[in-house]
């Protein structure tokens, strides 16, 4: 771990989901405190399992760790801080302005822009604000996933930008006047993040071509915002004993090729290599070891015993998906996990069937053509909900519906309003809920954007009325039907993929929980790049199987009615003879066979 040779005062971790950035953030704390300096660990993740790694019960303020003198960590929520946001920008006005009044002013901060705007101003107050954390040494951020971090970022200058535009002092946020008081604190937390005397920002990837491609993009968009202290951080890396298991060498080649390819961006950034750990990293004790040769590593294969049951492949899930003969199927779960090859291999074997399919993807961050790469599959299309284009569309049409009989300065407040950063969040939920209404005559697979982002999605179902008709009167038929038909399990599937480890899972039955708050059930869960299928003989590898068994047993003995098990692949599954590999077997587990 290069960077804790000489480590800045502030450390940032990032990457896109699933790479270890949690990880990666709490070993570094761990060992710097280890050291003896006064370390504060923040999550701005709003799916954090800070908690679960580090065995202590964490809140919105610095809570000392037990088992390690000089660590204080804390979660910044959302949800609390947008709550208290809220109640700082309306108490003062209760028993002042009629409740009616009041009521509205609590009804602009009640959506999605109100939250980010919330989390932020929490998260400013410890970058841009030196003595919230004068105690402290050393401050370490475990950032959201990309495409989060980059938004959370960016909002300095994209609301500084729309305070300084804005001339009627209300907006989706509600009044202003509490946005500019803070512009100052923005300022300062841009200028920290900028400092590289300060600030170091830990690019996290494995050694795959998709993690590589996010990190180069994460280190572009960095770049421009003035982050140029970047160093890239490669965790997973995997030595094979014997080039004799053919699955341990493949996984190698594999690691050294990714790595070998990567994108001349981020080629020549100051670099760490963190060895692949076999078995998982929860608890104080294992982080101390990150970085770090595994011990124990003489131990005989024999040692451990066989595998001989497991659930198998999608091949059964995809009979009863095709038995509706159309619908619309969501992969959903935490970032990383592999929603788009799943998604995409389900399009395709649906495809094969004879069946009209549409697959398209609401996650920026996705590669679904990538996936499918140059194949045609007869009957599959494929498509996805491009923000700026939905963003753009959106505008045209409130301008020309709503806008049209306005005076100048009506448009003018149409067009003001529609430049805030909520516009696209409408617009995007208006794409997503026609790709759903799809459904009605062909099956629609929709790769979905991470757990946060997707649920966000299904709430502002709830809210969208509200939102929409600040602009327009008209609502679409595929909005108004959009709760309904989700809630459906003859119209929507929704398919949780997961990995055989702790912190997919338990986030992947947190997404469950939430959903079904929603009233909408989850058809199956499908335990994605298993190494349980696979005769392994590498030390290293059966080690990683006996660690997956508990994570298989958990999502098949009390999250799941229905669980399919995706192996591991030795070639990377693109193209469709790729996507029909990750099918495989025609056997997946249900409630009967643990019987």
């Amino acid at each position: 771990m290069q960077f804790l040779e000489n480590p800045t005062r502030n450390l940032f971790f990032t990457g896109k989901g699933g790479v270890g950035k949690t990880s990666m953030a709490c070993a570094t704390a761990v060992q710097l405190a280890d050291r003896g300096l006064r370390v504060l660990l923040v999550s701005t993740d709003p799916a954090s399992n800070l908690d679960e790694v580090l065995g202590t019960t964490l809140s919105n303020d610095p809570t000392p760790v037990g088992s390690v003198p000089n660590l204080f960590a804390m979660n910044l929520d959302p949800e609390t801080a947008a709550s208290e946001y809220r109640e700082r920008m309306v108490g003062p006005y209760r028993g002042v302005l009629p409740d009616a009044a009041v009521r509205s002013m609590e009804e602009q901060f009640s959506g999605s822009c109100t939250l980010e705007i919330a989390a932020f101003d929490e998260f400013s107050k410890l970058l841009g604000d030196p003595q919230a954390t004068v105690d402290f040494d050393h401050v370490i951020f475990d950032t959201a996933p990309t495409g989060h971090t980059l938004r959370l970022l960016t909002l300095p200058s994209a609301w500084s930008g729309f305070i300084e535009n804005n001339t009627t002092g209300t907006s989706c946020l509600g009044p202003l006047a509490g946005l500019q008081a803070q512009t100052m604190l923005y300022k300062r937390t841009v200028e920290a993040l900028a400092d590289a005397k300060l600030t170091t920002l830990g690019l996290v990837t494995r050694p795959e071509p998709s993690a590589f491609r996010e990190a180069a993009r994460s280190s572009l968009e960095l770049q421009k915002l003035g982050v140029n202290n970047q160093h890239l951080i490669i965790n997973g890396v995997f030595t094979c004993e014997s080039s004799s298991d053919t699955t341990a060498a493949a996984m190698q080649q594999r690691g050294e090729q990714a790595i070998a390819e990567m994108p001349d961006t981020i080629q020549d950034l100051d670099r760490s290599s963190i060895p692949l750990n076999s078995s998982g990293l929860m608890g104080v004790a294992s982080l101390r070891q990150v970085g770090m040769p595994e011990k124990n590593r003489s131990l005989d294969p024999a040692d451990l015993p066989s595998i001989d049951t497991y659930p198998e492949g999608l091949g059964s899930l995809i009979d009863e998906l095709a038995s509706v003969g159309h619908g619309v199927i969501m992969t959903m779960g935490k970032g990383g996990v592999g929603k788009t090859t799943v998604a995409a291999a389900v399009a395709v074997a649906l495809a094969e069937r004879g069946f009209d399919v549409h697959l398209s993807t609401t996650d920026p961050a996705a590669h679904v053509a990538a996936t499918i790469a140059a194949d045609e599959q007869p009957g599959l299309t494929v498509g996805r909900i491009d923000p700026a284009k939905e963003t753009a569309d959106y505008t045209d049409e409130v301008l020309r519906t709503a806008g049209s009989d306005l005076d100048a300065d009506g448009k003018a407040l149409l067009e003001e309003d529609l430049r805030s950063p909520c516009t696209e969040e409408i617009a995007v939920f208006r794409a997503f809920a026609k790709a759903v209404s799809d459904g009605a005559n062909r099956f629609v697979v929709l790769d979905t954007a991470p757990t946060g982002h997707t649920i966000l999605l299904l709430d502002s179902a709830l809210a969208y009325h509200r939102e929409v008709t600040r602009q327009s009167s008209q609502m679409p038929e595929s909005v108004e039907k959009l709760l309904p038909r989700l809630r459906d399990p003859d119209f929507t599937r929704v398919l949780v993929v997961t990995l055989p480890e702790a912190t997919p899972v338990h986030e992947a039955a947190k997404l469950q929980q939430d959903l079904r708050r929603a009233e909408i059930e989850p058809f199956a869960w499908v335990i994605n790049q298993s190494l349980v299928p696979l005769p392994v003989t590498d030390a290293n590898l059966r080690r990683r199987q006996h660690h997956e068994l508990p994570f298989i047993d958990e999502v098949g003995s009390s999250l799941a009615t229905r669980v399919a098990l995706v192996p591991w692949q030795a070639e990377p599954p693109s193209g469709i003879a790729g996507l029909r590999r990750i099918v495989g077997s025609n056997r997946s587990l249900t409630h009967q066979d643990h019987g």
